[in-house]
């Protein structure tokens, strides 16, 4: 596990540079911020997140209440997204005990690579799709304070 970093360090405000090597270093990245995650317990965890810049996080969207179901992103992008939006409350790790509504679009596309370099896509609706908005923000260092209202 790692430690968590909190609003007002500076990393979660950088844009994180691409992963560029694709090694055990990064495999382990994504193992911790796993056991992070589920230890915070979260269901999205961005690397700048664990004090990392780099364009990598982790969600499992379904642990909670399901089987575990845990997704790496390494260098991910959105291709395409709906036209239409829901607005719902969001917490973040990173900014204990404080909610805010955000607009998100209802599903994305997106392409990642896997941390053996591999190049994936998929379209993720619902809860997914805000998961993978929230913590792709992280890693262009937007915060949900940036982005929403406080509930």
């Amino acid at each position: 596990m790692r430690g968590l970093r909190y609003i007002g360090d500076p990393v979660l405000t950088s844009i994180a540079d691409p992963v560029t090597c694709f090694d055990r270093a990064l495999a382990q990245l994504a193992d911790d911020m796993l056991a992070t995650m589920y230890a915070a317990p979260g269901r999205g965890l961005a690397a700048p997140q664990v004090g990392v810049s780099q364009r990598i996080f982790v969600t499992d969207v379904t642990w909670k209440d399901a089987e575990p179901s845990p997704l790496v992103f390494v260098n991910p992008q959105i291709t395409a997204q709906s036209d239409a939006t829901a607005t719902g409350p969001e917490g973040c790790l990173s900014i204990p005990d404080r909610s805010f509504d955000v607009a998100r679009p209802i599903w994305v596309e997106m392409t990642w690579q896997t941390i053996d370099g591999k190049i994936q896509s998929a379209r993720f609706d619902g809860m997914q799709a805000i998961c993978a908005c929230h913590e792709l923000d992280h890693l262009n260092g937007v915060l949900i304070t940036d982005t929403g209202e406080e509930t």
